[in-house]
């Protein structure tokens, strides 16, 4: 039998996983975010499939060490195909007790325990309402635990720098990283880069930050005090070049694709709001391809903004959450009437009201339908994964234009700041944006519409020839004057409504996942698609007669949906609001539907969905 030199310690036992859960969790300035995106972008580097889950406090600051300012990532990463960030937990990292309070009940038995132990004090137990330490009560022996001194450590490895105690304090996270970005074999390079990247300007600061990750990793390496790490084989996913993407960047960089599919320039009007911010951010750096933001003073200005760029001839969009599309409605009513293509991008979040303004929800499909006084017909396109809210905005885009209309696009809080491999399409695959200017004045009207979309023409103001009003009052059939004959607004109105209904022949075929008729039809929209999938997956492994539909577009819907609902026995709607769709598809097809209703500010678990699954097969 081999042995190891005098010594030298044996290698450790690596013990091979499918997949695996982790969740890292602690006080809103100890960098949560920043260790769950870069151990994200280590398992793709990896070769992992993978899927996130940022939780944000809803305080701006919250008291350091109470429960209120816990921030929290979660990482699914696998050698399989992932369509959930996952739902119970193989491993916590915690950098306080407070983290631990509010997270520890997702993770399974026997679950891997990381917590920094000299967090653990009196006055941090007292601020997380704990009565005694958990580490003395036993209450964590159910759970595979490994106390680590974080803090010691890390002060430990920068000594040598003599940094004030706040700044070391800020390396923690690093620190924490390296350690299980050892235990789960994570190659550590990606991190470096990211840390020389970010910090070239304070090389203070990427020394310490790069010492503590190495410390973290070493200290897995060259103790003992893991008995084994762990791997997972890079996952069989189709060739070509892939980036880790965010909802909210994949929205951005969808809205310029098609700008520059269409040769126009792209605007955006809009006023900061959680959790829609990011799209502002990220289509100001790009200015280069055309792009011009303006961060308005409030919601009103934002759309206000964006109107006139769409009347100027851009492809104009504002961006927003909930609040705001009340704030909104005004103009987009006016954006309605007088029919030009504006793209309102709602990433919704929980409500009413302020609510939980971090936390997603798929409440404001109702509001996205119906929310606009008068009779106005619009649009609503609605992305189902990170990497799909580019496809939605591309959509959106295309639809305004061709059929000369506002249109609104749906994401939400957790598509936007979720996070999965995105295969880059080629610009030659994608749909053209066919843009058509009208500039012959002869034979123009305002409202002289085209046979096939009943779109009117897109003019640029300063046309010669071509001057016309445009304005919130009722306007003659074809004129664009001012009118208020009641046939004439009847006539206004009824055309509009045949406007969304040619819209249908851009729809394609809806896709069936799994048999075309049968015993269970489950429907879902937006973000719920990975959960429902995953959930319709399994069943459909085991031979159950489980199908599984999800719409893009809202209004209009598919033009074979009804024929699709009549071929399944069951029909199941699960959504993260009290039954909005389901109201929706009840009333247009008069079908015997079910809800499964969520409203937690959480995404679906797939066991949440595969207990219900399992009852109505059942029944």
């Amino acid at each position: 039998m081999a042995t190891s030199p005098v010594g030298v310690l044996p290698p450790k036992p690596v013990v091979e996983r499918d997949n695996v859960v982790i969740r890292f969790a602690g006080d809103s300035g100890d960098g949560m975010q920043v260790t769950g995106m870069q151990f994200t972008n280590e398992s793709v580097f990896a070769g992992n499939e993978i899927g996130t889950l940022p939780d944000f406090p809803a305080e701006i600051r919250a008291p350091t060490g109470t429960l209120y300012g816990v921030s929290a990532f979660q990482v699914n990463f696998s050698s399989q195909s992932v369509y959930t960030p996952g739902d119970d937990l193989d491993a916590l990292v915690v950098m306080n007790p407070a983290a631990l309070k509010t997270n520890l009940a997702d993770l399974k038995q026997n679950g891997l325990l990381i917590l920094d132990k000299a967090e653990f004090n009196e006055p941090n137990l007292k601020k997380a309402q704990y009565a005694k330490s958990p580490l003395d009560d036993g209450s964590l022996d159910k759970y595979q635990l490994y106390p680590v001194e974080i803090t010691k450590m890390t002060t430990l490895a920068l000594k040598d720098m003599n940094l004030p105690n706040r700044s070391v304090m800020r390396c923690r996270n690093f620190f924490a990283l390296g350690v299980v970005s050892w235990l789960y074999n994570r190659p550590i390079e990606p991190t470096v880069k990211w840390i020389t990247e970010r910090f070239k300007k304070n090389t203070e600061v990427l020394e310490a930050n790069t010492l503590a990750l190495k410390a973290g990793y070493n200290l897995g390496e060259n103790t003992e005090l893991f008995a084994s790490s762990y791997d997972i084989k890079p996952a069989k996913i189709a060739p070509g070049l892939y980036r880790n993407i965010t909802g909210n960047t994949a929205t951005a960089i969808g809205f310029v694709a098609a700008a520059k599919k269409a040769g126009l320039p792209l605007f955006l009007g809009s006023y900061p709001i959680t959790p829609a911010s990011d799209v502002l951010h990220d289509l100001s750096t790009l200015k280069n391809f055309n792009v011009y933001t303006f961060q308005a003073e409030d919601e009103i200005a934002g759309i206000g903004s964006a109107l006139g760029a769409a009347f100027g001839g851009s492809i104009a969009i504002t961006t927003t959450s909930g609040p705001g599309m009340n704030l909104k409605a005004e103009t987009i009513g006016l954006a309605a009437v007088v029919e030009l293509p504006l793209i309102i991008t709602n990433i919704q979040r929980s409500g009413p009201s302020t609510g939980m303004p971090t936390k997603p929800e798929q409440s404001d499909l109702l509001q996205a339908l119906y929310g606009r006084h008068g009779e106005a017909p619009l649009p609503v396109i609605a992305a189902s994964s990170p990497a799909d809210c580019f496809f939605a905005a591309y959509e959106a885009v295309r639809i305004a234009v061709k059929y000369m209309t506002p249109v609104i696009l749906l994401t939400d809080g957790y598509l936007a700041n979720a996070s999965e491999p995105w295969l880059l399409p080629s610009s030659a695959d994608l749909p053209e944006v066919n843009v058509e200017f009208r500039t012959d004045p002869q034979g123009f009207f305002p409202y002289l519409r085209d046979e096939d979309t009943l779109a009117r023409p897109w003019v640029r103001p300063g046309t010669p020839g071509l001057e016309h009003r445009v304005g919130g009052l009722e306007k003659d059939y074809l004129t664009g004057n001012i009118s208020y004959a009641p046939s004439n607004h009847e006539q206004m109105v009824r055309v509009r409504y045949r406007k969304m209904a040619k819209i249908t022949q851009d729809i394609p075929p809806t896709k069936i996942n799994g048999p075309e008729s049968g015993k269970l039809l489950i429907i879902g929209w937006g973000s719920t698609y990975g959960s429902i999938t995953a959930a319709v997956k399994g069943f459909q492994e085991q031979g159950k007669s489980v199908s599984h539909i999800h719409l893009r577009h809202l209004n209009p819907l598919p033009a074979d949906l009804g024929d699709i609902l009549s071929r399944f026995e069951k029909i199941l709607v699960p959504e993260m609001n009290m039954g909005q769709l389901l109201r929706v598809l009840r009333a247009e097809y008069l079908v015997d539907a079910v809800g499964l209703n969520k409203i937690q500010g959480r995404p679906f678990k797939v066991s949440e969905i595969t207990a219900r699954i399992s009852r109505m097969l059942e029944e």
